[in-house]
């Protein structure tokens, strides 16, 4: 309940303390290219070419020990060099992740980008948002995870008087609260990086690792054949080392995490262009292997916009008596999409809402929002709940269908007032997008809270084929093939669904937008936070759309395939070439007794594959013959 001494500051007030203490915000750290340099040096091709090098130098042969380190430095350099190229994609993109928050400034709330947060403003503090700063709550109650700054994740409660600190996500509750440290002087000193530098690698960068080894592989058993034909024509083993250590050079793809970190941050940066955001370039590439897509309905195949389609006064009060004193009860602050669906169906009628003694936020706890005016207390939120406050709701609203869309009832005093029925508009572009997805090998599977009637009945205006069950009857023996969604679920099923499917073999993407889904979209192989996802969604998905709708979900699966099949097209490529070179020189060798070219001309040859080859990381690519090609086996 917000008091009227909580102001805030000023803009002119906000102006002088941002000039005074900086911006919100913590610069990048610098990138240490004499580090990565360094760490390019330490893998499983450096450490082949370290070996040879070593081998040469032991043996004299000062010639080819130059041009095998010079390979190894440009292998170093070049991939330190494409590190940092996208790591300067990814920090670019990160800036455009950065949070809003709800603030108060000259009397009003507003929302602001949280860069510019100024010590002593005044903000508000709901479920679901990440803390840009540190803060010293003055109203309410919150409960934090300050697993990010701790490492333990235990959900610490806030009243009045304590510390949040940024960098924490509010997991529960509602409060207001006062900025007390900005930028490098709060206590988490990073408070709006999204990007995961430690994620782990891709399937198809684990693809190509194997690649390397199988080479190797395949290297060691050819050395071992020349080895023994050496011994068996009584030749010196000795003198035929430089050759051995060269052909196990030509043989390594020192290009490969260069070309692989350019074909990925090329893409990120042509995603960011239309519409889609990347936290995590691991995302694009598992994107080329996607076989299940679990959709939030809201969003994505709906309009991300809830509109009242019936309303029932069921009190002895005038409509629009009753409907002024629901729009007390909507909260005006951090409108939630029911409270905007409800406000607009009271401009358009033409109520004016009334003002407040006191508001009560919705919580998931209480299931409802609470505001008192007059000699009245309303109640705002979920039939369900308000009717286990209300034991004659149930006889009260008999008469209203249920099945029509989301119902939200209304309490006056503990009395059953009315109940709103809000429905999804269903997006004009979602049935074509849905085809888009199915034709590249996508089984598309709608998730929603609605019941099994309403989502029936959104499954088959989009043209989702099978059957629509509930979340109850949903188990590891569902027959995904035949489901076109999934009703009743909550956000905490979500995770539970995506392990499941998983363990069945499938490559895993999701969308979502509230807090509860965050741990979902973590699991999945590609996470994709909606536009309008709380900021802790936005952290944990791969993915963030800056639009609504499907189409740029269709876009995500066709970078992921360029990428896909530019790394196909270099392996196979680079496999060619080196199956040609190292047997042309082992049968040349096994036929003829000589080596069929010279040590020198080994390297150079390598050096300028390796360069060559490189570029077919950003060459053009045809999607449609890989679409055809993958629904053919679908």
């Amino acid at each position: 309940m917000e008091t009227k001494d909580l102001h805030g500051l000023t803009d002119a007030q906000a102006k002088e303390r941002l000039e005074k203490d900086g911006l919100n915000e913590v610069p990048e750290p610098e990138f240490n290219f004499f580090k990565e340099f360094m760490s390019k040096l330490w893998n499983l091709s450096a450490w082949i070419l370290e070996a040879a090098l070593i081998l040469e130098c032991i043996l004299g042969k000062w010639i080819q020990s130059l041009f095998v380190l010079l390979m190894l430095l440009f292998a170093a350099f070049n991939g330190a060099t494409q590190k940092k190229k996208s790591r300067r994609v990814l920090n670019t993109i990160s800036h455009e992740l950065t949070p809003t928050v709800s603030v108060k400034r000259n009397g009003k709330w507003k929302q602001l980008n949280s860069k510019f947060l100024a010590v002593g403003d005044l903000i508000s503090l709901k479920r679901g948002d990440v803390l840009a700063a540190d803060v010293k709550i003055v109203q309410g109650q919150i409960t934090v995870d300050e697993s990010s700054i701790t490492g333990e994740s235990k959900a610490i409660k806030k009243s009045i008087g304590d510390t949040a600190y940024a960098g924490t996500t509010v997991v529960d509750g509602d409060a207001l609260a006062t900025v007390t440290a900005t930028g490098s002087n709060s206590r988490s000193g990073k408070t709006i990086n999204l990007i995961n530098n430690s994620a782990a690698p891709g399937h198809l960068q684990q693809l190509l690792t194997r690649i390397i080894y199988y080479l190797c592989l395949l290297d060691g058993v050819l050395t071992l054949i020349l080895v023994i034909a050496a011994l068996i024509r009584g030749q010196n083993v000795i003198e035929m080392l430089p050759f051995l250590a060269m052909m196990f050079i030509a043989s390594i793809p020192v290009a490969m995490p260069s070309t692989f970190a350019l074909s990925n941050s090329f893409e990120a940066t042509r995603l960011s262009k239309e519409g889609v955001l990347t936290s995590d370039l691991t995302g694009i590439q598992d994107a080329a292997n996607l076989n299940l897509l679990l959709l939030d309905k809201t969003g994505t195949i709906t309009e991300n916009k809830t509109a009242v389609s019936q309303w029932d006064n069921l009190s002895s009060l005038p409509n629009k008596e009753v409907l002024a004193l629901v729009g007390a009860a909507t909260d005006k602050r951090s409108p939630s999409i029911i409270d905007t669906a409800i406000d607009e169906y009271l401009a358009e009628k033409g109520i004016t809402p009334d003002t407040p003694n006191s508001f009560t936020p919705f919580t998931s706890n209480t299931g409802y929002s609470m505001a008192e005016i007059k000699n009245y207390n309303i109640k705002l939120g979920s039939f369900k709940q308000l009717s286990l406050i209300d034991k004659n709701a149930d006889q009260e609203a008999k008469d209203i269908d249920f099945t029509a869309g989301r119902s939200v009832a209304v309490l006056i005093n503990n009395k059953l007032a009315g109940v709103f029925i809000l429905r999804d508009k269903v997006r004009s572009d979602s049935k074509k997008a849905l085809e888009e997805l199915k034709r590249r090998g996508i089984k598309p599977i709608m998730l929603t809270g609605d019941n099994r009637k309403t989502a029936e009945a959104v499954a088959k205006e989009v043209g989702l084929t099978g059957k629509v069950i509930s979340i109850h009857d949903f188990n590891d023996k569902t027959d995904v093939n035949d489901l076109a969604g999934i009703a009743d679920v909550l956000p905490e099923d979500k995770l539970k669904m995506v392990k499941l499917f998983q363990q069945d073999g499938y490559i895993v993407g999701m969308t979502g937008d509230g807090v509860n889904d965050a741990p979902a979209l973590k699991q999945a192989e590609v996470g994709i936070a909606v536009s309008n996802a709380a900021d802790v969604a936005k952290r944990s998905g791969k993915m963030v759309l800056l639009e609504d709708g499907l189409t740029p979900i269709v876009k995500i699966l066709d970078a992921g395939h360029r990428v896909y099949q530019r790394m196909t097209t270099w392996s196979l490529t680079k496999l060619s070439r080196t199956a040609e070179l190292t047997m042309l020189l082992t049968f040349g060798y096994l036929c003829f007794n000589y080596i069929p070219m010279a040590l020198n001309a080994m390297v150079i040859y390598t050096i300028m594959n390796n360069m060559v080859t490189m570029m077919i990381g950003t060459d053009n690519t045809h999607i449609i013959l890989l679409i055809n090609q993958k629904a053919g086996i679908c």
